[in-house]
């Protein structure tokens, strides 16, 4: 019994402590604060933040030279771009306040800088985490304005204790939705108890997804991404069942909700969650990977990102096709990115008849081996393979690895190789030969002399 008053007297002197930096009195405030201590107020405040701003630096230092390339939500990407700095400000800021109350009576410069170091806190808290889960996203900015907007609106009702009034007003205004009754403040914080729970989801996911990342590759990664997909969506989804129910909500009625939203999927989003599910089963199975080299529906690009909907395949030339993921399950999909990186690669070449066949071979195969990339083990393959109408056609096959440096450059530089040996010993690779038959035109019969004049023709 004794511990629980401890404790209510504890929660009640932090209450009092929250009011007391409000501004009930404007005048009196006002007569305090040109009061010649206060200069030393704004000195403590002004000793916090450089101290606040060296212990972020230095962190920043020792982060860099970790070899870290993404300070993170914290630290930020640059100067005081994060969140530490102005949460290290406010919490020496408060400690300060302390230690000058038991030296004054007042602190009234901190009355107002503690709550404007609060705002700032939570508003580079708030945007950070935004960036750090949704990058790329354009309507992040306008999230970024409106909580800073909001944050900065609430600190001001509160500085001249306006907010609890008009909280006190919004309990009064009510209205009933089926046998629940709702009030303007209970929406209220509502919203604001789901948009804290939602950061919070966002920023810890974000977190593990950046650890789970960090050093993955090939098909580690794509496990690691469904994940952190998984891990997100299932915190997300905590948050916002947790925050539903702190305000007061009962989630047993959600059943209906979650009914009708089971036969929607069911009827009409049969292609989304069908979309949701292959992508699942994608990352699960590994069988494609980021980074493999895929022929989709006669698109043949990179894998770049796995999505829960979606696949991203980038073409060489810098194409990227949106793929959704039940394509990539149902339909053939070829995998040019095999898990063994040598590649069987061919070309034929045509010599003439009267050509020495042993010298032919040799110089293949040494202008075969003549580039790097042709593997030496196993050795190339040069045979006489067919009998065509104007020259012996040779097949020169080997083995080539860096399928990713491409395929045809390496086989210019072995034709090219071939042409050049084939020219410096003399064999020459013969043009299509044709031979024309034209016929001879029939003789035309020797007409009659014509009778002689006076002669009479015989009947």
């Amino acid at each position: 019994m004794a511990q629980g008053n401890a404790l209510t007297d504890w929660v009640a002197s932090g209450l009092a402590a929250q009011r007391s930096l409000r501004i009930d009195d404007w005048g009196a405030w006002w007569a305090s604060i040109t009061r010649p201590v206060v200069l030393g107020e704004f000195v403590g405040i002004a000793v916090c933040g450089l101290i606040a701003w060296g212990l972020s630096a230095g962190l920043r230092r020792a982060w860099a030279r970790g070899g870290e390339r993404r300070p993170g939500i914290w630290l930020g990407r640059r100067g005081l771009d994060g969140a530490l700095f102005p949460l290290l400000w406010l919490c020496l800021t408060a400690l300060g306040r302390f230690l000058w109350l038991h030296w004054q009576d007042h602190a009234p410069l901190m009355r107002v800088a503690l709550p404007m170091l609060t705002a700032l806190a939570m508003i580079r808290f708030g945007v950070k985490v935004l960036q750090a889960a949704l990058p790329g996203v354009r309507a992040v900015r306008v999230l970024e304005r409106t909580i800073s907007w909001l944050v900065w609106g609430v600190w001001v009702l509160w500085t001249i204790g306006l907010l609890p009034v008009l909280l006190e007003e919004a309990s009064d205004i009510r209205w009933r939705v089926g046998a629940s009754s709702l009030s303007l403040r209970s929406l209220i914080e509502g919203t604001v108890n789901v948009a804290v729970a939602l950061l919070l989801a966002l920023w810890l996911s974000s977190m593990l997804e950046s650890r789970l990342l960090r050093s993955a590759g090939g098909a580690e990664l794509s496990l690691r991404k469904m994940i952190a997909n998984a891990v997100r969506a299932g915190l997300v989804f905590l948050a916002v069942l947790l925050a539903l129910s702190a305000v007061g909500i009962d989630l047993t009625t959600l059943s209906v909700l979650g009914g009708a939203i089971g036969v929607g999927i069911g009827l009409g989003l049969q292609k989304l969650a069908a979309n949701y599910v292959s992508g699942f089963v994608v990352l699960a199975e590994r069988a494609l990977r980021i980074g493999d080299m895929v022929r989709v529906d006669g698109f043949d690009g990179q894998i770049t990102d796995i999505r829960a909907r979606y696949t991203v395949i980038r073409s060489g030339s810098g194409r990227e096709s949106i793929v959704p993921n039940e394509m990539m399950v149902t339909q053939r999909v070829e995998n040019l990115s095999l898990a063994d990186r040598r590649v069987w690669q061919s070309t034929v070449v045509g010599v003439e008849y009267g050509c020495d066949v042993e010298l032919v071979q040799t110089l293949l195969r040494q202008a075969a081996l003549s580039s790097k990339r042709v593997l030496r083990e196993p050795a190339p393959f040069v045979g006489l393979t067919a009998f065509a109408a104007d020259a012996l056609e040779f097949t020169v096959g080997y083995w080539m690895n860096e399928p990713e440096a491409g395929a045809l450059g390496l086989r210019s530089e072995v034709n090219l190789a071939i042409l050049k040996a084939l020219r410096a010993h003399g064999i020459d690779i013969p043009f299509p030969q044709r031979v024309v038959h034209a016929a001879t035109p029939a003789t035309p019969a020797t007409p009659a002399p014509p009778p002689a004049r006076g002669s009479v023709p015989l009947e």
